[in-house]
């Protein structure tokens, strides 16, 4: 659903040829509504769509001819799926030794590895759903994040798989999995356990780090989220908001320190903070160097003054609504990865990847005609 696309997509904004491989009916999230309903607008953008039969004998002899000439085959079936049609790392290594094979899956190698899985399956097991609900409610992050990032660390993997090829002539099997990805995102909670004795409780009712690192209300009735992470930062605080019995107070020199203090503290700092409107405490602390953020929802993004001066991209969904959505956070030599096709219909390029193939206008007829191939939509 995300996995895969993603390191398509990461790979085709980069620049290369991705086809996307379809079902005769097309890739299902296409389909999808609710919290899905953006999955296919989103990472299938600047990609080429071939659908058709894969269990056909010809459909397969397609597949197969498109990973003799090809770099990279990625894959996101269940475990020993394509192995069992022929088309796993070996027998397509044996066809073509320069490719380079990335396998998408659950697991990486182990007991669990022959186990489907889904997001939500490896944030429960992996830790960091509890990190991120309350102690005895579980909660999944607000976002497909291990989908996501299982799919970018494919892409990394293939880069270097790609990178090597260029020094030994031959390609490589690459896995990337949700669970081990999880679990690499709640290392840092691991590491505090095994160096300080303390188990770490989930955020929402965690220890902070920093003395002044929360949401406060503003005058207006709405809220500001304000880090002050340093000791000089919280010198330029105490000093551009007038707080000088706060800066003069020996209990909170440092920020050690006013983690201890934050029972008292945070009122305090709540009732000068809520002098200000939201607008008017924004340019404040912008003015003086102050991390701080206003609490947004996605709909507020569409209309980002810093998203829209050059990160978003505008597209089409299949279904026909045109709509903004964020280019690949990355600039190359000071420019964004933009937009060079919008997301493919079904098999909107079959006729043009077939013909380079080899294959006659005729013989891409019957394919169609067979239902081998899905006629471009």
């Amino acid at each position: 659903m995300v996995m895969g696309p993603t390191c398509g997509l990461v790979l085709a904004d980069l620049g290369a040829e991705v086809i996307k491989v379809e079902p005769l009916e097309g890739d299902n999230t296409r389909r999808l509504m609710g919290a899905g309903a953006g999955f296919y607008s989103i990472f299938n953008r600047n990609k080429k769509s071939l659908a058709l039969d894969l269990k056909h004998a010809q459909g397969k002899e397609i597949v197969l001819k498109l990973a003799d000439s090809a770099d990279v085959v990625t894959e996101n079936f269940r475990p020993g799926a394509l192995e069992k049609m022929g088309l796993g790392y070996a027998a397509l290594s044996q066809r073509n030794p320069r490719l380079v094979y990335c396998t998408l899956k659950g697991f990486l190698s182990g007991p669990y590895e022959h186990r489907p899985a889904l997001d939500e399956v490896v944030q429960m097991m992996g830790g960091l759903a509890y990190m991120t609900g309350l102690p005895d409610r579980p909660l999944r992050v607000g976002s497909s994040v291990n989908d996501i990032m299982g799919g970018m660390f494919a892409a990394i993997g293939i880069l270097a798989a790609l990178r090597e090829r260029d020094t030994t002539g031959r390609g490589k099997l690459v896995r990337s999995a949700l669970y081990e990805n999880t679990v690499f995102l709640v290392a840092q909670h691991m590491a505090q356990l095994a160096i300080t004795g303390e188990e770490p409780p989930p955020m929402a009712v965690k220890k902070p780090a920093w003395g002044v690192y929360d949401i406060f209300p503003t005058k207006d009735g709405d809220r500001l989220f304000v880090g002050v992470v340093t000791d000089t930062q919280w010198d330029v605080f105490c000093r551009e908001f007038g707080a000088a019995d706060l800066a003069a107070d020996a209990r909170l020199r440092t920020n050690g320190q006013r983690v201890q203090e934050r029972g008292w503290l945070l009122p305090a700092l709540e009732k000068i903070l809520r002098r200000y409107g939201k607008a008017e405490l924004s340019q404040k602390l912008e003015a003086i160097g102050l991390p701080y953020a206003p609490i947004t929802r996605p709909r507020d993004l569409f209309d980002d003054p810093h998203l829209n001066a050059g990160g978003m991209i505008e597209t089409k969904d299949t279904r026909g609504t045109s709509f903004k959505v964020p280019a690949l956070p990355l600039e190359l030599g000071g420019k964004r990865l933009g937009l060079r096709n919008q997301p493919p219909v079904i098999s909107e390029n079959a006729r043009e990847l077939l013909a380079s193939l080899g294959y006659a206008p005729t013989r891409i007829d019957a394919l169609i005609a067979d239902k081998v191939v899905a006629a471009p939509q």
